[in-house]
Protein backbone atom coordinates (compact mmCIF):
# COMPACT_ATOMS: atom_id res chain seq x y z
CA UNK A 1 0.00 0.00 0.00
CA UNK A 2 2.85 2.37 0.86
CA UNK A 3 4.49 1.62 -2.48
CA UNK A 4 1.30 2.45 -4.37
CA UNK A 5 0.86 5.75 -2.50
CA UNK A 6 4.53 6.56 -3.04
CA UNK A 7 4.21 5.84 -6.76
CA UNK A 8 1.11 8.02 -7.02
CA UNK A 9 2.89 10.87 -5.20
CA UNK A 10 5.88 10.64 -7.58
CA UNK A 11 3.58 10.67 -10.62
CA UNK A 12 1.67 13.71 -9.35
CA UNK A 13 4.85 15.65 -8.56
CA UNK A 14 6.36 14.79 -11.95
CA UNK A 15 3.17 15.77 -13.79
CA UNK A 16 2.93 19.08 -11.90
CA UNK A 17 6.52 19.96 -12.78
CA UNK A 18 5.72 19.67 -16.51
CA UNK A 19 2.73 22.01 -16.32
CA UNK A 20 3.16 25.18 -18.39
CA UNK A 21 3.97 28.25 -16.37
CA UNK A 22 4.03 31.73 -17.84
CA UNK A 23 1.76 34.19 -19.59
CA UNK A 24 -1.38 32.87 -21.28
CA UNK A 25 -3.49 34.88 -23.73
CA UNK A 26 -7.19 34.02 -23.73
CA UNK A 27 -9.17 35.88 -26.40
CA UNK A 28 -12.88 36.57 -26.19
CA UNK A 29 -12.94 35.87 -29.93
CA UNK A 30 -10.28 35.53 -32.61
CA UNK A 31 -12.62 36.77 -35.38
CA UNK A 32 -14.39 40.08 -35.95
CA UNK A 33 -17.28 40.03 -38.40
CA UNK A 34 -18.05 43.46 -39.88
CA UNK A 35 -21.12 42.00 -41.56
CA UNK A 36 -22.35 44.03 -44.53
CA UNK A 37 -21.66 47.70 -44.01
CA UNK A 38 -20.79 50.87 -45.91
CA UNK A 39 -17.99 53.39 -45.50
CA UNK A 40 -20.36 56.23 -44.61
CA UNK A 41 -22.08 54.24 -41.86
CA UNK A 42 -19.02 52.70 -40.19
CA UNK A 43 -15.66 54.08 -39.03
CA UNK A 44 -14.00 50.64 -39.44
CA UNK A 45 -12.65 50.40 -35.87
CA UNK A 46 -13.01 47.08 -34.03
CA UNK A 47 -11.44 45.69 -30.86
CA UNK A 48 -10.10 42.27 -29.90
CA UNK A 49 -10.14 41.82 -26.12
CA UNK A 50 -7.94 39.36 -24.26
CA UNK A 51 -7.12 38.34 -20.69
CA UNK A 52 -3.84 37.10 -19.25
CA UNK A 53 -4.84 33.84 -17.53
CA UNK A 54 -1.25 32.85 -16.80
CA UNK A 55 1.00 33.52 -13.84
CA UNK A 56 3.49 35.87 -15.55
CA UNK A 57 3.11 39.24 -17.29
CA UNK A 58 1.91 38.96 -20.91
CA UNK A 59 4.01 41.01 -23.32
CA UNK A 60 2.77 41.72 -26.83
CA UNK A 61 5.93 42.08 -28.87
CA UNK A 62 4.43 42.99 -32.24
CA UNK A 63 1.13 43.12 -34.14
CA UNK A 64 1.17 43.02 -37.95
CA UNK A 65 -1.55 43.26 -40.55
CA UNK A 66 -1.75 41.25 -43.76
CA UNK A 67 -2.04 44.52 -45.75
CA UNK A 68 -1.69 48.29 -45.40
CA UNK A 69 -5.47 48.82 -45.41
CA UNK A 70 -5.66 47.61 -41.80
CA UNK A 71 -3.86 49.46 -39.00
CA UNK A 72 -3.52 47.76 -35.59
CA UNK A 73 -2.77 49.39 -32.25
CA UNK A 74 -2.33 47.50 -28.99
CA UNK A 75 -1.56 47.57 -25.30
CA UNK A 76 2.18 48.34 -25.12
CA UNK A 77 2.62 47.77 -21.37
CA UNK A 78 2.88 44.22 -20.00
CA UNK A 79 -0.52 42.82 -19.01
CA UNK A 80 -0.40 41.47 -15.46
CA UNK A 81 -1.86 38.05 -14.62
CA UNK A 82 -5.65 38.28 -14.36
CA UNK A 83 -5.77 41.61 -16.18
CA UNK A 84 -7.14 42.39 -19.64
CA UNK A 85 -5.85 44.22 -22.68
CA UNK A 86 -7.02 45.03 -26.16
CA UNK A 87 -5.89 45.14 -29.75
CA UNK A 88 -7.68 47.79 -31.78
CA UNK A 89 -7.89 47.46 -35.55
CA UNK A 90 -8.91 50.17 -38.04
CA UNK A 91 -9.92 48.99 -41.50
CA UNK A 92 -10.05 51.65 -44.26
CA UNK A 93 -13.52 50.49 -45.42
CA UNK A 94 -12.80 50.24 -49.16
CA UNK A 95 -15.77 48.65 -50.96
CA UNK A 96 -15.45 44.89 -51.40
CA UNK A 97 -15.03 41.79 -49.26
CA UNK A 98 -13.04 41.96 -46.03
CA UNK A 99 -10.71 38.99 -45.48
CA UNK A 100 -7.74 40.16 -43.43
CA UNK A 101 -5.43 38.58 -40.86
CA UNK A 102 -3.75 40.28 -37.92
CA UNK A 103 -0.71 38.40 -36.55
CA UNK A 104 0.08 38.91 -32.86
CA UNK A 105 3.51 37.97 -31.47
CA UNK A 106 3.69 37.60 -27.70
CA UNK A 107 5.25 35.59 -24.90
CA UNK A 108 2.05 33.53 -24.42
CA UNK A 109 2.90 29.90 -23.68
CA UNK A 110 -0.54 28.60 -24.71
CA UNK A 111 -0.01 29.47 -28.40
CA UNK A 112 2.73 27.96 -30.62
CA UNK A 113 5.74 30.31 -30.49
CA UNK A 114 3.44 32.92 -28.88
CA UNK A 115 1.84 33.69 -32.28
CA UNK A 116 -1.91 34.25 -32.58
CA UNK A 117 -3.79 34.90 -35.84
CA UNK A 118 -6.79 37.23 -35.59
CA UNK A 119 -9.25 37.43 -38.46
CA UNK A 120 -11.41 40.18 -39.94
CA UNK A 121 -14.28 39.33 -42.26
CA UNK A 122 -17.29 41.03 -43.80
CA UNK A 123 -18.19 43.15 -46.78
CA UNK A 124 -18.16 46.86 -47.48
CA UNK A 125 -20.76 47.97 -50.01
CA UNK A 126 -21.26 51.30 -51.78
CA UNK A 127 -23.74 53.43 -49.92
CA UNK A 128 -26.75 53.83 -52.17
CA UNK A 129 -27.70 57.45 -52.57
CA UNK A 130 -31.41 58.06 -52.87
CA UNK A 131 -32.85 61.12 -54.50
CA UNK A 132 -36.20 62.84 -54.16
CA UNK A 133 -37.14 61.62 -57.65
CA UNK A 134 -36.55 57.98 -56.65
CA UNK A 135 -38.85 58.38 -53.68
CA UNK A 136 -41.54 59.98 -55.82
CA UNK A 137 -41.37 57.13 -58.36
CA UNK A 138 -41.78 54.58 -55.59
CA UNK A 139 -45.18 56.00 -54.53
CA UNK A 140 -47.93 54.32 -56.58
CA UNK A 141 -50.65 56.32 -58.41
CA UNK A 142 -48.62 59.45 -58.93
Amino acid sequence: MKRILGLIAVILITTASYAQAGAKMELKSDTVDYGTTSKGDDNGIRTFEFTNTGDAPLIIKDVKSSCGCTVPSWTKDPVAPGKSGKIEVKYNMNPGPIRKTITVQSNAVNHPDGVVALKLKGEVVEKKESSVLDKKKAIPNQ
